[in-house]
């Protein structure tokens, strides 16, 4: 058996006691890079048979949450491990800053209305996590207020479970010195320019805070009906292959079937 067969999606989850500085960004968990790409394209695959039958059956429905510093690389896992699920029962949805239609209902409003109906496959690219974060480290709510919110999104994700969603998160782990690499590079390709906003460089000096939020809802919201996942991404090679294992063993375990075929199709004939 190879690495990337005896590679665990469990190994990748928090445990109650939990720094993010005890997790290596650099890890590629003992595989080489044509190791792990050979394992990524047959994951691919088997991700989009059973999106098929996830759409075909028609009764549950899969939310992907990505988060992750800027150039975590949130972007670049969409397309790469979706690349094969049809769009038709696949919708994106990047929640930016809160509209101002948006800060005048509760923080889930938007997004409730963005999960996927049964049969879909959503992926929230950041998500109601912004709502426990930014404020946080930006000091826009009392404390009092994004502490609350933890209890309130577990409630929200229950309700989901519960209602046949089934959750699986994503935090994107890169290190500070990678971060500053990626925003060079935007810099220095034309191509890439359009990336960058001066207000990554602010977001940047708040780097620590940042980590300690993190770590706060990585523990208080990761539970088995919405686990979350720590994913070392300074490789974005092993990047896209631990995500892609990931969602390759949780569609496994959801397992959706093809509907029954109505009777008496044997004997139809077409003319």
């Amino acid at each position: 058996m190879s690495q990337a067969e005896k590679f665990k999606a469990g190994s990748l989850q928090p445990g109650k006691k939990f720094a993010l500085g005890d997790i290596d960004p650099a890890s590629v968990g003992g595989l080489n890079k044509e190791e792990a790409a050979l394992a990524t394209e047959t994951n691919i695959k088997a991700i989009d048979e059973l999106c098929y039958r996830l759409y075909a059956e028609g009764r549950r429905s899969l939310l992907i949450v990505l988060q992750g510093m800027d150039t975590a690389g949130k972007d670049g896992v969409i397309r790469k491990v979706l690349s094969g699920v049809d769009p038709v029962n696949c919708r994106v949805t990047a929640f930016k800053r809160p509209t101002a239609e948006e800060l005048r209902h509760d923080f889930l409003w938007r997004i409730h209305k963005a999960v996927p109906p049964h049969g879909d496959i959503g992926i929230f690219n950041r998500s109601h996590y912004e709502d426990v974060l930014a404020p946080r480290v930006h000091h826009l709510v009392a404390e009092s207020e994004w502490k609350s919110r933890y209890d309130r999104i577990n409630d929200f994700e229950r309700l989901l479970s519960d209602a046949g969603t089934t959750i699986v998160k994503f935090f994107l782990h890169i290190s500070r010195d990678e971060q500053r690499r990626r925003l060079q590079a935007r810099l220095t390709d034309p191509h890439k320019r359009w990336k960058f906003e001066q207000g990554d460089l602010a977001e940047r000096k708040l780097w620590d805070e940042y980590q300690r939020a993190y770590e706060d809802l990585l523990v208080h919201c990761h539970s088995e009906h919405a686990p979350w996942y720590v994913i070392p991404a300074d490789h974005k090679w092993f990047r896209t292959f631990a995500v892609s294992t990931v969602l390759r063993q949780t569609l496994e375990t959801m397992d959706p079937q093809f509907p029954k075929e109505q009777p008496g199709l044997d004997d139809v004939v077409i003319d």
